[in-house]
């Protein structure tokens, strides 16, 4: 009997649909569990610890968190992605998923009489803030 592809996704995913709070994630961060979430993807890797080619300490330090950010900014390997995929063990509840979103970085600046705005902000006012200040000015050529 022929399987339909969600029966074949189902078997080389056997990690779908089982889901895992961030609190529960965060407990598995021993010695005995060592847990990380990459993409909201939960992802066991204890058993992993002593093979990381970064050493162990490096994972240790993201255990039981969102080791996304630090995870791309190495720029793994294919391989390593791959051989990631081994490892996962569930998805982050999605409940909690947008915990785990950072918020926009929004830069205040202090102009003048301590007014506040964000980058986006000064973007729209800094050109009519020049004009105004080009129009007060006096004339240099009189």
């Amino acid at each position: 009997m022929a399987k339909n592809s969600s029966e074949d996704k189902c078997e080389n995913e056997p990690w779908r649909g089982r889901y895992y709070t961030l609190e529960e994630i965060k407990q598995q961060n021993h010695s005995q569990s060592t847990w990380i979430i990459l993409h909201n993807r939960v992802y066991d890797l204890t058993k992993f610890l002593e093979e990381h080619p970064g050493g162990e300490e490096v994972l240790r330090e993201q255990a039981g968190g969102d080791a996304t950010e630090n995870f791309e900014d190495v720029g793994h390997s294919t391989d390593a992605r791959a051989l990631s995929e081994t490892y996962i063990i569930g998805e982050v509840h999605p409940d909690d998923r947008e915990k785990l979103q950072k918020p926009p970085v929004s830069i205040s600046l202090g102009l003048f009489v301590g007014i506040h705005m964000s980058i986006t902000q000064l973007v729209v006012v800094t050109p009519r803030i020049l004009v105004l200040y080009l129009l007060t000015q006096e004339e240099w050529y009189m």
